[in-house]
């Protein structure tokens, strides 16, 4: 069975999902994905393991010996981003039962789940695989399903579909383009296996075709990823989607692309063609700065909270690319580490908002009055994530942000390093517009009586919120993981 790990984690899931539409009882649904879930995590938690341990795992399918044939292929950078997507879905599904209770219609419950599987094997698919066809086909999985999952919020509101609709659209624009740049790197090199075409291209005096492929995929992974401005998509998908599935995808969907997009210019690429013969650096550098401020400074002015962390999510992929840009072994680090640690605290925060959305039917901003008072455990949690978000110390935004500082600096771009510090007064800002309304305004009348969010609830919402923090202390873990993988992303380069 250990011969089989690398695969494992995509085909328990897989075979999961229509089983949950075969069993059709909600409850009988939720056993089998809970456990499949968390089994799911246990097997990338080994994987990362052995990783550590022994090297680069991988595994051939079929029998048919790259790259003749599909392998999978796992070293520290994807074992790592494979904990982190498991890790959040066995920990969003098991707070799902009660907040889905709500949002979504009980004979659509076992449909939640067989999409919540589908979505969580194309986005381990799209980590764990070495072959480019394979990624774009798990990518399609992925992307279906969420726009599913999206659209499961129209019991709430009919704007669930409207958001549902055009996330089908600009992710369809996305993964064509990405799609035509896989047809014309295959064209050039006649593989689709990664190892096998990164030895194959020919990026110093090759064709024009290289140049044109390269577009289409860093534009195709960036709209995926809502790189501004290329994130119009984003905000009203995880404004009107279900509680839980707004969750799920903050904390993942984005960071996965991220993880493709490090692997297409360090992998791939590599990074003399992507920042030497192109200025592909400057320009991340610029748009995540400005989608830090821009995002940042919409955020401040939004009255519904799952918007504003909708906008605040934008802002914090800036942060990931933004440590990209660099190109150093600091600033990978920095864009690596925070992948985990924004998944830690915007799937948190998101969760306590899925709180709130149960007891007081609303997240905007305005019912929010008092709701220190009446759920105080509830805002704890929110306000130890906000802390994170603004990069307080102690917390895991701190150290991403630490990293980044240190990383802009080693540069000697103190320019850069002092734009970041004022980037975290902006999400003081709109962090501090929640607690003001909760704890220092009175309760609106109808909210007179709320109670306290379910223990089964709070319990996963504290999970991640807690680990926030203890990523924020205990940084040799995670940084000490994102800092191996960095090297070895660069030990890539010729």
């Amino acid at each position: 069975m250990l011969a089989h790990l690398p695969v494992l984690p995509i085909i328990v899931p897989l075979l999961a999902a229509p089983l949950c539409v075969l069993l059709r009882q909600r409850r009988l649904a939720l056993a089998l994905a809970l456990t499949v879930c968390w089994a799911t995590f246990a097997m990338t938690l080994m994987l990362l393991g052995r990783v550590l341990a022994e090297g680069t795992q991988t595994y051939v399918l079929g029998g048919w010996v790259a790259p003749w044939g599909i392998e999978y292929r796992i070293d520290t950078l994807s074992a790592f981003v494979l904990l982190i997507v498991s890790g959040i879905g066995a920990t969003v599904l098991t707070y799902a039962p009660l907040s889905i209770e709500r949002e979504i219609r009980r004979d659509q419950h076992y449909l939640f789940y067989t999409a919540y599987l589908l979505c969580l094997t194309g986005l381990l698919g799209i980590v764990i695989t070495g072959d480019l066809f394979n990624l774009f086909v798990f990518l399609e999985i992925s992307s279906l399903s969420s726009y599913a999952l999206i659209s499961l919020g129209a019991q709430q509101t009919r704007k669930a579909l409207t958001a549902a609709f055009q996330y089908l659209v600009m992710g369809t624009i996305g993964a064509t383009f990405i799609l035509i740049g896989i047809g014309l790197m295959y064209q050039m090199t006649g593989t689709l296996n990664m190892a096998d075409m990164a030895a194959r291209l020919n990026t110093s005096d090759g064709p024009r075709t290289v140049l044109v492929a390269f577009a289409f995929l860093t534009v195709g992974i960036s709209l995926k990823m809502a790189l501004f401005p290329l994130h119009s998509w984003l905000p009203g998908a995880y404004t009107f989607a279900p509680s839980v599935v707004t969750a799920f995808l903050a904390a993942t969907s984005t960071k996965v692309s991220i993880y493709v997009l490090l692997r297409f210019i360090f992998t791939i690429f590599k990074p003399s063609f992507a920042f030497e013969v192109l200025p592909l650096d400057v320009e991340l550098m610029v748009l995540s700065l400005v989608g830090i401020f821009v995002a940042s400074t919409v955020a401040i002015f939004q009255t519904n909270i799952k918007r504003m962390l909708a906008y605040s999510s934008i802002a914090q992929v800036g942060y990931m690319v933004l440590g990209i840009s660099f190109a150093s072994v600091t600033g990978l680090t920095a864009g690596i580490v925070h992948l985990m640690n924004h998944a830690l605290i915007k799937g948190g925060l998101f969760l306590a908002m899925g709180c709130f959305a149960l007891r007081l039917g609303s997240t905007e901003l305005a019912d929010m009055r008092g709701v220190g008072r009446r759920m105080p455990i509830t805002m704890f949690a929110w306000v130890l994530g906000g802390l994170g978000l603004i990069g307080v110390p102690l917390t895991a935004g701190f150290v991403s942000k630490w990293y980044l500082i240190t990383a802009a600096l080693e540069q000697g771009w103190w320019q850069v390093a002092a734009l970041l510090l004022i980037s975290s007064l902006l999400a003081a800002i709109y962090v501090w517009r929640v607690v003001e309304v909760a704890y220092f305004q009175s309760p609106a009348e109808e909210h007179a009586a709320v109670q306290e969010a379910p223990t089964l609830m709070l319990i996963p919402t504290y999970a991640l919120i807690g680990a926030s923090i203890v990523f924020g202390l205990w940084t040799s873990v995670s940084a000490g993981v994102a800092h191996e993988a960095a090297q070895r992303l660069l030990e890539m380069t010729p």
